[in-house]
């Protein structure tokens, strides 16, 4: 399971305030709320601790939930930001500025669902936490956990997932998922081919090539991929 955050919300007007923070505590993903009404207030709680996530209004005096947003997206981590507000000439701002979403007021609880749901989305799966792939076969939709896929083969622009079971073909080109699974373990072994490191049985030299063998296949890896696929494996350096 996914886990709960921890949010800010930032308001000047209190009524506002108090609403967005009773909604959010409400929702089954959030943990914990803390309601600031100000900009310049939030910054200080900000730079105490840290959170999952900031609802932030975009008329403030002061310092505006634009600039806020402006000052956290030069953070080293930033939290997404969701801005909620009655204005909607400031959207295109708010999204230059990589927010999330931008809930308009009166708030309904339906609406900040989904602004939740798109934190969660935006904050990616939590250490530990496997992540599950739709795949498609005969009009029949399944998922398959990424923790079993062993090696990834590029086939045009899709990319066919490999696991003990068998394979499966998603529209997806191999170059996306090299960078958005890097983090799990997937890496390149040839410029058609990622393994998933704790799948690896052994790497062995073949005739002056080497080559992995991952779910009981052999795979060779090009040369300007060894050394790196050693290291990661060996955690030594040649």
């Amino acid at each position: 399971m996914t886990e709960r955050l921890d949010v800010l919300v930032i308001d000047d007007e209190k009524p506002a305030l108090d609403e967005l923070a009773y909604l959010l505590e409400r929702d089954p993903r959030v943990a914990t709320v803390r309601s600031c009404d100000s900009a310049a207030e939030a910054l200080r709680v900000l730079q105490e601790s840290d959170v999952d996530a900031v609802f932030l209004d975009v008329q403030m005096p002061g310092l505006t939930g634009l600039d806020l947003a402006q000052v956290l997206s030069r953070f080293k981590a930033p939290p997404p930001v969701v801005f909620v507000t009655a204005h909607e000439k400031h959207a295109v701002d708010a999204f230059e500025l990589r927010a999330v979403d931008y809930v308009l007021k009166p708030v309904r609880a339906e609406r900040l669902g989904e602004a939740v749901r798109r934190v969660v989305e935006a904050r990616g799966p939590m250490p530990g936490e496997d992540v599950r792939i739709p795949v498609e076969r005969g009009g029949v939709t399944r998922f398959v956990d990424r923790s079993d896929i062993t090696h990834v083969e590029a086939e045009g622009d899709y990319a066919r997932l490999h696991t003990a079971e068998g394979s499966h073909l998603v529209r997806t080109p191999l170059s996306s998922l090299a960078e958005q699974w890097a983090p799990a373990g997937f890496v390149r072994i040839h410029r058609s081919m990622l393994v998933a490191l704790p799948h690896v049985q052994e790497l062995r030299s073949d005739g002056g090539r080497y080559v992995v063998l991952v779910g009981g296949r052999e795979l060779v890896v090009a040369r300007r991929h060894t050394r790196e696929l050693r290291e990661l494996l060996t955690g030594t350096t040649t």
